[in-house]
């Protein structure tokens, strides 16, 4: 007799938000399982894969669904940054930063919705830059814009499928992520954005809040769309919301232009 215990699929899952929302997944009684490029040894099993290997990937929510008969959350959390101006930026980088922070994704989700039970769930990672878009982070702000549009599109198509949809949108956290982004290039105005961007970021939420509030959604019967993570990044959407475009670039360009 199979296990009834709740199936999730985390990317990104060996640190930061990924790693947060596995272990807490794991303390709420789910079966997990992650998917990232580094070796991992803890409490739940992952698989060692580049969400960029599509085929890999397709095995293994493959072997997922023949060893568990379902799947009831994937959180799409694998994600990497470029920073630097646009002009500075290397068409490899550039096509990098959109395989993995959106092509992967949207892979991910098409090879996963055929294994996802009733009443399942997808979580992805977006930011709150791709609300409102960042100066010398615009690959970034594109493919989390694009994470969060194509999050409300398939919420449509999941819908006679009973499969809720959910783009999580977190603003500055405190995660290796920030060391870990590629910068590019010498442009002075782009290296102090971008040093202004790390120190809100090392002063940011910590990647377990952030998975309170992934981790929140999940057990929601109806997430919303589209949830924004802390005060300050739920009034920065408001923001965005009720003031001309114009006007927020011309704020965003006083902190980071």
């Amino acid at each position: 007799m199979k296990d009834i215990k709740k199936v999730a699929v985390v990317t990104g899952a060996t640190s930061g938000i990924g790693l947060s929302v596995a272990n807490r997944l794991l303390k709420n009684g789910y079966k997990v399982y992650g998917i990232a490029r580094r070796e991992f040894s803890g409490e739940f099993e992952c698989f060692q894969a580049d969400v960029r290997d599509h085929e890999k990937t397709a095995e293994i929510l493959k072997t997922v669904y023949e060893r568990e008969g379902k799947i009831d959350v994937l959180v799409n959390n694998a994600g990497m940054g470029v920073a630097g101006a646009i002009d500075e930026i290397s068409a490899d980088n550039i096509k990098t930063i959109c395989d993995i922070n959106l092509t992967a994704l949207c892979v991910l989700c098409s090879q996963a919705v055929p294994y996802i039970c009733e009443g399942g769930k997808i979580i992805n990672v977006s930011s709150v830059g791709g609300i409102i878009p960042l100066p010398y982070q615009a690959l970034y702000s594109a493919t989390k814009a694009g994470v969060e549009v194509f999050s409300r599109a398939i919420a449509t198509e999941l819908k006679p499928k009973k499969i809720k949809v959910c783009a999580v949108l977190p603003g500055d956290t405190k995660t290796g992520f920030t060391d870990a982004r590629i910068c590019e290039g010498e442009n002075k105005r782009a290296e102090r954005s971008v040093k202004k961007m790390e120190h809100d970021e090392r002063h940011g939420k910590s990647p377990d809040y952030v998975a309170k509030i992934i981790c929140k959604q999940i057990k929601r019967k109806k997430p919303p769309l589209r949830v924004s993570v802390g005060g300050l990044s739920k009034f920065e959407v408001f923001l965005a919301k009720i003031f001309p475009l114009r006007f927020v670039n011309f704020i965003v360009s006083k902190i980071y232009g």
